[in-house]
């Protein structure tokens, strides 16, 4: 199975020569993905804990915009997330609405949230990009357009499927190393260190773990980055550190739809033989 080469049909620019980095501005486009989560998204009590923050106050206490690649199923009528969330009296389609009143971003990480291979060989030729369709149909319910860009679970995809989505209008995000830095998606990793004893969660923390791949592609002259977060708790509590680190570095933090304005247009593509995958 190969990883996606998203990122050839983005943009076709080697290390950072956009308009952004010529300028020497700094850019985070801060996303989240698995969402809306509305415990996560405004905070939650359980009887003898502490209250858990909510990512949408830190936000706006930042004063920080960001993207949410939300799963399509959340956005049907009268959902509140699967069984085993916390539970709260908004819906996950009120949340979404609340995000994009708040100006926030939201896109498409597919409506089953089913690996596309699998996904395929379950339900037929065609089935993954008329699930993210259908997950981009409910999401212009909520903000009166087609999401615009997408991101696969576990970034796994392959070369007809990524043309197909393409020819779609989509813009497919990836981790691959085929793509040029600026559009490549940074991993925190923070789903490694959900649950209360996580095991393999980074050394020596979530925010280090992070900073350091930001100081990596910085060395190479790269001064944007696609973060990608997940709606956890424990992200939350990551965040209310790393958001204020990243602002004292310089960093600006933007949309998805921005942070590609400003790195600036794509140049011609010349792409490479047609693969299926496999």
């Amino acid at each position: 199975m190969k990883r996606c080469i998203a990122g050839v049909l983005l943009l076709s620019f080697l290390g950072c020569a956009g308009t952004a980095c010529a300028s020497g501005q700094k850019l985070i486009a801060l996303t989240f993905d698995d969402g809306p989560r509305p415990y996560i998204l405004y905070g939650y009590t359980q009887p003898g804990q502490k209250p858990t923050p909510g990512l949408l106050d830190l936000l706006d206490r930042e004063h920080v915009k960001a993207t949410f690649f939300v799963m399509g199923w959340r956005l049907t009528p009268g959902t509140y997330g699967d069984r085993r969330e916390f539970r709260t009296d908004k819906t996950c389609l009120d949340a979404a609405r609340d995000l994009f009143r708040r100006g926030h971003e939201i896109e498409d990480h597919t409506f089953s949230h089913v690996q596309f291979k699998l996904f395929e060989k379950q339900h037929g030729p065609g089935s993954a990009v008329a699930d993210v369709d259908r997950a981009s149909e409910l999401i212009k319910g909520v903000t009166g357009h087609r999401a615009e860009f997408v991101r696969p679970p576990n970034w796994i995809t392959w070369d007809a499927l990524n043309r197909q989505l393409e020819g779609r209008g989509y813009r497919v995000l990836s981790i691959s190393s085929e793509i040029p830095l600026p559009m490549r998606d940074v991993n925190s990793a923070d789903y490694l260190c959900a649950g209360a004893r996580p095991v393999n969660c980074p050394k020596p923390s979530l925010n280090a773990f992070v900073l350091q791949q930001i100081e990596r592609r910085e060395k190479q002259g790269v001064l944007a980055h696609v973060l990608v977060f997940h709606e956890l708790s424990t992200t939350v509590v990551a965040l209310q550190t790393l958001i204020p680190e990243l602002k004292a570095r310089g960093y600006r933090f933007v949309t998805m739809q921005e942070y590609v304005r400003l790195i600036g247009p794509p140049a011609p593509v010349k792409r490479a033989a047609s693969k299926t995958g496999g």
